[in-house]
């Protein structure tokens, strides 16, 4: 597992860390991806509420990308914090699959846990999952 974090940047929204991990894109490696989630979201004061719902986001998320994963590959997180908002990108190599069902209970999930869920496929071999959460943001009832 490697980690990387870039320098913090100041900008208008204030400081902005962007930390990288990479693992082996087996299921066996995501409690690692859970506690790095964990505490990256406790660094932006979000509530234990707030920080159980990204856990339990990006591990579903991971889980839908890892069905679709090359075998021996890795999985890439990246996880960019800037003043009350945190984004995880996750992404994974694949052969030829397609962007994960919108209408399954999985994207159910993200989309109840998460502010923002969207699906990335930028090229034919590699998928991502992008979820936002914001501090303090009010649930959909």
């Amino acid at each position: 597992m490697t980690e990387h974090t870039e320098t913090p940047a100041v900008g208008m929204g204030g400081i902005r860390d962007v930390v990288s991990v990479r693992l082996p894109a087996a299921s066996a490696y995501l409690s690692v991806l859970r506690t790095a989630t964990a505490g990256l979201a406790a660094r932006l004061d979000f509530t234990l509420d707030e920080i159980e719902d990204l856990r339990i986001a990006v591990d579903e998320a991971c889980a839908m990308l890892l069905t679709q994963a090359v075998p021996g590959t890795d999985l890439i997180a990246e996880f960019e914090l800037t003043g009350q908002l945190m984004q995880v990108r996750v992404e994974v190599s694949t052969v030829g699959s397609s962007a994960p069902k919108r209408d399954d209970f999985a994207w159910m999930v993200l989309t109840a846990l998460a502010d923002d869920v969207d699906a990335v496929t930028d090229s034919p071999d590699r998928m991502a999952i992008v979820l936002r959460k914001r501090r303090g943001a009010a649930r959909p009832a």
